[in-house]
C-alpha cells in the first residue's frame, strides 16, 4: 500500500466527493429556501415574518405547509390559519423539515405512475406520526421526526427510476425476495441502492443525523434483530415505526405489498415493545386515523 493511500481524508475531500456523487446519480441539490430557513434558524432572534414571506411567495407550497402544520397527528387543539401561524405552532425546526417534506415531492421525477408511489409516503409518513401518539412519545424521536422520515424513507426510489432504465424490475424483485435484504437484492444488479442514494439526499438537505442513518439501514434487518448499538436508538425506532406503518397502509389498501415485515416485523415489534396480539387493535385504529386525516381529499 503506497503513503498515499494511508494518508486521512481531509473534511474538503470528502465534501468534493459527495458533490461527485451527488451529481453522478442525480440528486437535487438543497433548495434555497432551506438555506434561507437555516440562516434564520441561527440568528438570536429569527424574524418569522420573513420566514413565513419566503414559503408564502409558492402558493402550492404555502398551502402545503398549512395542510401538513394542521394534520390530526400533531395534535392542536386550534387549527393554523396562516403560514405565521403555522410557523409559530411548529417551531423553525419542524417548519424546515416540514418544507422539505413538500418540496421533496415537487422536486423529485413526477407522473401518472408516480402519484401512487407519492400517495403511500404520505400515508405511511402519518400513520408514523400518529403511531409516535399512540405508543407514547419517546424523548428521541417525536412526532414530526417520524412524519419527516416516512416522507424521505424511499426518496431514493424516484432517482433510481430515473437514472436507471432497468430499475422497475429491480425494484419488483427486491419487493418479492422473501430473504435476502432488498438492497443486495438492488446491489446485484447495480453500483448502489436507493437506501444509499436517498441517505446522501437527506444529509445534503441537512436532515437529522439519526433520520440520515435510518434511511440508510431501513432494510438492514440483521441489524435490528440484533439490536447493535452502532445503529442509534433513534434511528432503529424510526425505522421500526415506519415499517409497522407501512404494514398497517399495505393490509388496509392491499396495495404495494412487499416481504419486508416477513424479514423485519418481529424486530420492529420488539423495538416498539408490540406484540403480534396488538395489531389487530392497531389496524382497526389506524383505519380510523387515516379517515380523519384524508376526510378533505
Amino acid at each position: 500500500m503506497s503513503a498515499a493511500q494511508n494518508d486521512p481524508v481531509l473534511p474538503e475531500q470528502l465534501d468534493n466527493q459527495l458533490e461527485a456523487t451527488l451529481k453522478e446519480i442525480g440528486i437535487p441539490p438543497r433548495p434555497a429556501i432551506l438555506e434561507e430557513i437555516s440562516r434564520e434558524m441561527r440568528n438570536p432572534d429569527p424574524d418569522f415574518n420573513r420566514v413565513a414571506q419566503l414559503i408564502s411567495r409558492d402558493v402550492s407550497l404555502a398551502a402545503s405547509f398549512l395542510k401538513t402544520a394542521n394534520s390530526p397527528f400533531y395534535g392542536y387543539r386550534h387549527k393554523a390559519r396562516s403560514v405565521r401561524d403555522a410557523l409559530i405552532m411548529l417551531g423553525l425546526k419542524v417548519a424546515a423539515r416540514t418544507v422539505a417534506g413538500v418540496i421533496l415531492r415537487h422536486t423529485l421525477p413526477s407522473g401518472p405512475n408516480m402519484e401512487r408511489f407519492w400517495d403511500a409516503s404520505d400515508r405511511t409518513a402519518q400513520l408514523s406520526a400518529w403511531l409516535v401518539q399512540k405508543l407514547g412519545e419517546q424523548p428521541d424521536v417525536h412526532s414530526d421526526d417520524a412524519y419527516t422520515y416516512g416522507l424521505f424513507r424511499d426518496c431514493g426510489i424516484p432517482i433510481m427510476l430515473r437514472k436507471f432504465p432497468n430499475y422497475p424490475a429491480i425494484l419488483a424483485e427486491a419487493n418479492r425476495d422473501p430473504e435476502r435484504p432488498f438492497t443486495e437484492v438492488e446491489e446485484a444488479y447495480l453500483p448502489t441502492n436507493h437506501a444509499l442514494v436517498g441517505c446522501l439526499l437527506a444529509q445534503s438537505w441537512w436532515l437529522p443525523e439519526a433520520t440520515c442513518l435510518a434511511i440508510r439501514h431501513q432494510h438492514d434487518f440483521v441489524l435490528m434483530r440484533t439490536g447493535l448499538q452502532s445503529l442509534p436508538s433513534a434511528s432503529r425506532r424510526l425505522i421500526a415505526l415506519a415499517q409497522l406503518a407501512e404494514w398497517l397502509l399495505q393490509r388496509l389498501t392491499g396495495l404495494s405489498a412487499t416481504r419486508e415485515w416477513d424479514k423485519m416485523g418481529p424486530a420492529c415489534l420488539a423495538q416498539l415493545g408490540l406484540q403480534e396480539a396488538d395489531l389487530p387493535a392497531l389496524l382497526e385504529a389506524a383505519k380510523a386515523f387515516l379517515a380523519e386525516a384524508y376526510s378533505e381529499d
